[in-house]
């Protein structure tokens, strides 16, 4: 199972940073008995390995080698990649640049690296099907991609749409191998204009594509915004998932924590 982390947006609403916005620190984690400062994409990351990915690609843009030389080529029991988007061009473009490592035959997890969401397990209660979504009630889902559901099945995504008539937002999903496949052929077949992975999705259910909408989340924070950095810290101090700083098991045999390859955060 692989992981995908778009990587390579530019951050500008939480900027000047003097490194890559998915490097901010974000809470604390427990590293051989020290506590130390967490990178906000280890979230996912930790995320991504619980719902069983064993093989994570980060998509990133030229400037961002700061978060290879974080990460290394592993994090915890699962081994990573990189692939270069040359310009932001959307979460589409994103996503489908990482099928040069990730190939035609596995099935994958895509999250967003700037982003705090609980529990953090939530991704197994993704079903083994061409195309799920790990949903979560928000206030404000005009900001967001909300999910419109007859049922479990998707209807409708809502992207970033003034009077949304979902606070349901996607903040996960799984794309079986076959799903995978034909979601990058149909953005082609559109001349790729889809920027917003929800176009392409109404294009996809248009064309009798399904999805499946789980309820499975409690809280979700975007931290790519000064208030949404506030609300993660608030968040992670009094969650008691939160308190736990990443000291879930790597492996079901190991009680290493997980954590950023060769101390590069030390």
């Amino acid at each position: 199972m692989w992981g995908i982390v778009p990587a390579a947006g530019r951050g500008s609403r939480i900027q000047p940073l003097a490194f890559s916005k998915e490097l901010l620190p974000v809470g604390s984690r427990r590293d051989d008995g020290t506590d130390r400062p967490c990178a906000v994409s280890e979230y996912l990351l930790e995320r991504l390995i619980l719902g069983g990915a064993d093989k994570i690609c980060f998509v990133i843009s030229p400037g961002k080698s700061d978060i290879l030389e974080y990460f290394g080529d592993h994090y915890g029991s699962a081994e990573l990649a990189y692939v270069v988007q040359p310009e932001a061009a959307g979460l589409c473009d994103a996503v489908f640049r990482a099928s040069t490592v990730v190939g035609q035959h596995e099935d994958v997890f895509v999250g967003l690296p700037d982003t705090v969401w609980f529990p953090k397990a939530a991704l197994h209660s993704l079903p083994d099907a061409d195309l799920s979504f790990l949903l979560f009630p928000v206030e404000h889902p005009e900001f967001f991609d909300a999910v419109v559901l007859d049922g479990e099945q998707v209807t409708e995504i809502q992207v970033k749409q003034p009077h949304a008539t979902s606070r349901w937002i996607w903040g996960a999903f799984k794309m079986s191998a076959r799903g995978f496949r034909e979601l990058r052929s149909l953005w082609h077949a559109r001349e790729r204009r889809d920027e917003y992975f929800g176009t392409l999705v109404n294009a996809y259910l248009s064309s009798g594509g399904r999805g499946i909408g789980v309820k499975a989340g409690e809280s979700y924070v975007d931290v790519g915004t000064i208030d949404g950095y506030r609300t993660a810290m608030a968040l992670l101090a009094e969650t008691s998932e939160g308190r736990s700083r990443l000291r879930a098991r790597a492996s079901s045999d190991g009680a290493r924590p997980l954590a950023a390859n060769n101390g590069a955060n030390a």
